[in-house]
């Protein structure tokens, strides 16, 4: 069993914005693979029972919000006796990845991600795999809290929806086949594609 869990704040005023490219993500992984089954509350989140590869997932939205979203993933790891580092994947936004651009890590630091930080902590572990999600660098005049938290400009939409089935099409690679065979297709440098090894 695979723990899929997206990273965001809940309520309708954090709706698409920056942060919750990990809900925006895990969201298309729920119409691709969660069709019929019905929404639970439970763990601090949301979750989805789901099937890929033929691998038992379960997805996940932390009811938390961002800074507390390790409660949630440790309460479910601690649940089904799952191993971080072989049965986790967390999609998270990343400032440092410009939109529409995806990353894949086997693990690693937080980065300045307050729900890696909080994840990290509540595990005492950065020993998990992550999906970045690329929101691009703030404007230099503008508080970070603010800009993770704006929605994308009209001219960034078109990347940002691609980057998010990219990211989709990654966490299937990664429970298929492992998170070093996804870091091999979906790694590229900024301008190439994957689409070719499909």
């Amino acid at each position: 069993m695979k723990l899929i869990v997206g990273l965001g704040n809940p309520g309708q005023e954090y709706d698409r914005t920056r942060h919750n490219a990990g809900f925006d993500a895990v969201e298309i992984l729920a119409r691709r693979h969660a069709a019929g089954s019905m929404p639970k509350s439970r763990f601090h989140a949301v979750t989805l029972d789901a099937a890929i590869a033929g691998e038992k997932c379960l997805l996940m939205k932390p009811t938390t919000y961002m800074n507390r979203s390790g409660q949630a993933v440790g309460e479910a790891l601690r649940f089904f006796k799952l191993d971080p580092s072989a049965d986790l994947l967390v999609l998270v936004d990343d400032l440092a990845l410009p939109v529409g651009t995806i990353r894949v890590r086997a693990s690693g630091g937080p980065g300045g991600h307050n729900g890696l930080a909080d994840i990290d902590q509540k595990l005492g572990t950065q020993d998990y795999p992550r999906l970045r999600i690329g929101i691009g660098a703030k404007p230099p005049q503008m508080n970070q809290a603010d800009y993770v938290l704006s929605r994308f400009r009209e001219e960034e939409r078109g990347a940002y929806e691609a980057s998010l089935k990219l990211a989709a099409d990654a966490a299937e690679r990664v429970v298929a086949e492992g998170v070093d065979a996804a870091m091999n297709v979906f790694n590229r440098r900024v301008g190439e594609s994957a689409a070719g090894d499909w």
